[in-house]
C-alpha cells in the first residue's frame, strides 16, 4: 500500500482480475474489539463516503465511493469501471451494492449470509462462495456456491449430484475468466465450474488446502493436512488431481509464510498477504 496511506483504517482489500490492487479506507474510522480476533476497523458512521485505492503496478490512483451503507468486508473490480462490495448491513438483507465510475450507488441487492469469497472476472460473473453460518439458514447462501451477473442478478447455483456431499464451507477459491474452483468441506473434491454450464468434480489429495493456482493441465494447491505452508503441485485429470511434487512457501527473502489471510486465486496467480492488508505478495504457477 503507498505509503502517504500509512494512517488510513482498511477496510477491505483485494487483488482483482487485472492483477491491480485494491484497498477501500475510510477516513473517519475507529478501531473496535472483535469476537475473531484482533481489532477491526469500523466507520464511526453510517452511512459514510469511503475511499478506493487502487494500485496498477506502480500507478496509483483514488476513487470515492459515496453514501456507503454496509459495514464492508469484501470488494472487487467490475467491468466497465464499476466495484462491488459486500459485508453487514444495519437496514436489512440488502448486504451487497454496486458502485457506478462517477463512485454512487447504483443497486444494492441481497447476496445471501456467511460471505467467505466474493470475487469477480472480466466476463461480468460475480462468484460468492459461503460458509456453515449462512449455508445452514440462509437461502441463498444454502447452496454454497452462486454465480451472479455483474448487475446483481442471481444465475447459478451449485446443486451436487446424486451422492456428492453439499457445500458446507468453501475453503479455497480462484477465478478466472469463465471459470470457478473450489475445495470444500467435508469431503474437500475440487470442484470445477464454468459459465457455459460444464461441471466436474475431482479427487485431489489434499485434505482442507487454503488457497490455489490453477493453470493448463495443474493445479497448485496451498496448505491443507495442517500444513499451512506446504505447496502441492498436480496434475489434472479426467476424474483426480495427481500429486507431482511438493515444496514449501517462502517469502521472497526466503523466511517461511505460514500465518497468512485468505489467499485469492486468479487463475495461475496466488495472492497472499500476512497480518497486515497493506501488503499483497504473488506466487504464480
Amino acid at each position: 500500500m503507498p505509503r502517504q496511506y500509512d494512517h488510513q483504517k482498511v477496510l477491505a482489500t483485494t487483488v482483482d482480475a487485472w492483477g491491480r490492487t485494491l484497498w477501500l479506507i475510510c477516513p473517519d474510522a475507529e478501531l473496535r474489539p472483535s469476537s475473531f480476533g484482533r481489532p477491526h476497523p469500523q466507520p464511526r458512521s453510517c452511512p459514510y463516503d469511503a475511499l478506493l485505492v487502487i494500485d496498477n503496478g506502480g500507478a496509483v490512483r483514488e476513487r470515492p465511493l459515496r453514501n456507503v451503507s454496509l459495514r464492508v468486508t469484501h470488494i472487487d473490480a467490475l467491468p466497465n469501471g464499476r466495484f462491488v462490495v459486500q459485508g453487514h448491513s444495519a437496514a436489512g438483507d440488502q448486504n451487497a451494492q454496486i458502485y457506478g465510475m462517477d463512485g454512487r450507488r447504483r443497486r444494492s441487492f441481497v447476496m445471501g449470509r456467511a460471505v467467505e469469497y466474493l470475487m469477480a472476472d472480466r466476463r461480468h460473473h460475480v462468484w460468492s462462495a459461503y460458509f456453515d453460518e449462512g449455508v445452514y439458514i440462509d437461502p441463498i447462501s444454502a447452496a454454497g456456491l452462486v454465480r451472479w451477473d455483474s448487475g446483481g442478478n442471481h444465475q447459478w447455483e451449485y446443486t451436487p449430484p446424486k451422492g456428492v456431499e453439499y457445500i458446507d464451507t468453501v475453503y479455497a477459491f480462484n477465478v478466472d475468466d469463465g471459470v470457478a474452483w473450489a475445495s470444500y468441506y467435508p469431503t474437500f473434491p475440487l470442484l470445477e465450474v464454468r459459465t457455459n454450464g460444464e461441471t466436474r468434480l475431482r479427487r485431489t489429495p489434499v485434505v482442507a488446502p487454503a488457497g490455489m493456482a490453477v493453470h493448463g493441465e495443474h493445479i497448485t494447491m496451498l496448505g491443507g493436512d495442517r500444513q499451512p505452508d506446504r505447496l502441492h503441485r498436480c496434475l489434472l485429470t479426467e476424474g483426480e488431481a495427481l500429486l507431482v511434487e511438493e515444496a514449501c512457501l517462502t517469502l521472497p527473502n526466503g523466511a517461511p509464510l505460514k500465518r497468512y489471510a485468505s489467499p485469492i486465486g486468479r487463475g495461475r496467480h496466488l495472492y497472499l498477504r500476512g497480518g497486515s492488508p497493506r501488503q499483497w505478495y504473488v506466487m504464480t504457477s
